[in-house]
């Protein structure tokens, strides 16, 4: 037992009397790192990768010669590489405003301490000055790596972040297992879940790609300003990316998979006689070039949306409150079901001296009903298209090596299951294959409905509500913005079935209460909306339909509109 000295002077004497080029002292082989005789073997193809090469021969050198005097070795380590060669142009009123090329690597080095039990993840990271204590220190350390496919080069890199990473460990284990000692939490929770060692070894993914076209498209769909001048601002964007991922760990794994991603979208903006800001976006997400838009679809969508502010700005504002039917679009459900569904299903650890057993609104809901009983979810990674439409949060091994797989969430409303990665919670040992970000995130999210309906015959049921309550009218939601505000929305009138466009609203109570206990029908519509945010993902939803909900003016002050004219379209 080391008495009265801190693990940093322990850190900084070994650092200091020990020269970098033998830093890393032998230790007998065995103990730590027993590779599976089970474990199953790469393909060829990985002698011809300098990155793999680079990582496996750093991995066999630090699991055998990673230790410094005095302290305690490594149970587990595990190198990450992220490789990207990224597009991206973008245009605003007809002309490109930016359009370049980048390749970039990644490196991330997890270097554990302690055992599977108990080790030096979830340790107190120290504050700068003035602000509070952030859980989560220990887990590793990220820094950008040279794109030369230099194998002496990238191991020295390896090299350097595993050191950094160890003594960064020792300092967290030791901060951490003081914290413990202040809390009477329980700790038959281990912090890190075995897996079977993976090696898979996929073909690379290359980006190639000719990008005159898109940039022509790109021109000529924010040209389409010139259609209505009153047209504030319009862009568009082209992002186009190729990412291969790398993983080798202490326990045997080897993977490299790599993923191709096409997006494009439009935004629009303009505003109203009274100043209110009205938004339209439109996106494109997808895994093949062929399935992005021709010129000639991408240039009317923008006229669409640019079409949609005329409708917009004459559209009256929302009355001050309503409580009543609500019918949402498939659309609209799917950002529904991201916000409020797809991050509450994600098993994360809370931080130290927490008991809860994972974080969001559904932490302490495992085995009630969360949703209708006639709703089940479940996330299939596994898949690349649902009902011919084309999904990209698929993928054959997660972040941590782990292979995917189908995982049933909520059944007939009741949650039986979260999204797991290799750091437990309680009641959930193990990962399902969803850890991405780090940590547990959603691949592609699907909401099934029983006795799902036509979208015409729910228009029926929000009518027949409406009367029931002697309401004149219902809402009908077919698109959102930002934060679950409505882009979109009309009102359905009871006498005649017809709809009016308004505008200014925001709800009050759309959260996961009334998800539970207002959402009462389902389409049989399902809508695929591909999202890049956080890690590539999709959602795919119905359309629902809510007996009540509260829609209200929003309560935002109106920018003023420009003082002086706009400029002419033509050059003069």
């Amino acid at each position: 037992m080391i008495r009265n000295r801190t693990i940093r002077s322990i850190v900084i004497r070994n650092a200091m009397r020990i020269s970098a080029c033998l830093f890393f002292m032998m230790l007998a082989s065995g103990g730590f790192f027993s590779t599976p005789a089970h474990a199953k073997r790469v393909s060829p193809e990985m002698d011809d990768d300098p990155v793999l090469q680079a990582m496996r021969a750093e991995m066999e050198r630090s699991k055998t010669q990673l230790k410094m005097e005095q302290m305690a070795a490594p149970y587990y380590i595990e190198y990450r590489v992220s490789d990207s060669d990224v597009y991206q142009a973008d245009a605003a009123f007809g002309a490109i405003r930016s359009d370049f090329r980048n390749r970039f690597r990644t490196l991330t080095v997890v270097v554990r301490v302690g055992d599977y039990q108990q080790d030096s993840s979830l340790a107190p990271i120290v504050p700068p000055p003035g602000s509070s204590p952030i859980q989560g220190g220990g887990t590793g350390v990220t820094q950008s790596m040279s794109i030369d496919d230099n194998i002496v080069s990238l191991r020295r890199e390896l090299w350097l972040a595993t050191d950094q990473a160890y003594k960064q460990a020792l300092e967290a284990f030791t901060a951490k297992k003081a914290q413990l000692k202040q809390y009477a939490a329980d700790q038959s929770i281990a912090d890190f879940a075995r897996a079977e060692p993976v090696n898979m070894v996929l073909p690379r993914a290359k980006l190639e790609i000719d990008v005159q076209p898109f940039l022509k498209m790109i021109r000529a769909a924010t040209a389409a300003y010139q259609r209505d001048a009153a047209v504030d601002f319009l862009e568009a964007n082209a992002i186009f990316t190729a990412t291969n991922r790398y993983l080798v760990n202490s326990e045997g794994a080897t993977v490299r998979n790599g993923q191709a991603l096409y997006e494009m979208d439009i935004s629009s903006q303009s505003q109203a006689a009274d100043g209110m800001n009205l938004r339209r976006v439109y996106q494109y997400s997808v895994l093949e070039k062929r399935e992005l838009p021709t010129e000639s679809e991408f240039v009317a969508q923008a006229v669409k949306l640019i079409a949609s502010f005329k409708d917009m700005k004459a559209a009256p504002v929302v009355d001050d409150e309503y409580h009543g039917p609500v019918l949402l679009s498939a659309s609209a459900a799917s950002s529904v079901v991201s916000a409020l569904i797809g991050e509450n299903l994600l098993g994360r650890r809370p931080g130290l001296g927490q008991n809860a057993r994972t974080l969001g609104a559904w932490a302490s809901n495992y085995k009630t009903r969360v949703l209708p009983t006639f709703l089940s979810v479940v996330d299939d990674p596994t898949i690349s298209s649902f009902k011919g439409k084309e999904v990209i949060g698929g993928y054959p091994v997660d972040e941590e090596g782990v292979k995917a797989d189908r995982v049933s969430l909520i059944e007939n409303g009741k949650l039986v299951n979260y999204l797991m990665s290799r750091t437990p919670i309680r009641d959930f040992p193990a990962s399902n294959g969803h850890g991405r970000t780090p940590g547990a995130y959603l691949g592609n999210l699907i909401v099934n409905a029983e006795q799902a309906v036509a979208p015409e015959e729910l228009k029926k049921r929000l009518i027949a509500l409406c009367k029931e309550r002697g309401l004149a009218y219902g809402y009908y939601v077919e698109a959102f913005g930002e934060q679950l505000r409505p882009a979109l929305l009309r009102k359905i009138w009871v006498n005649d079935g017809h709809e009016e466009l308004v505008r200014g609203a925001v709800f009050g109570n759309l959260d996961t209460r009334s998800l539970r206990d207002n959402l009462v029908a389902a389409g049989d519509d399902m809508f695929v909306q591909n999202v890049r945010r956080t890690a590539p993902h999709s959602v795919v939803a119905p359309s629902f339909l809510f007996d009540e909900l509260e829609v209200k003016k929003e309560d935002t002050k109106n920018l003023k509109l420009p003082d002086y004219p706009i400029p002419p379209l033509q050059a003069k």
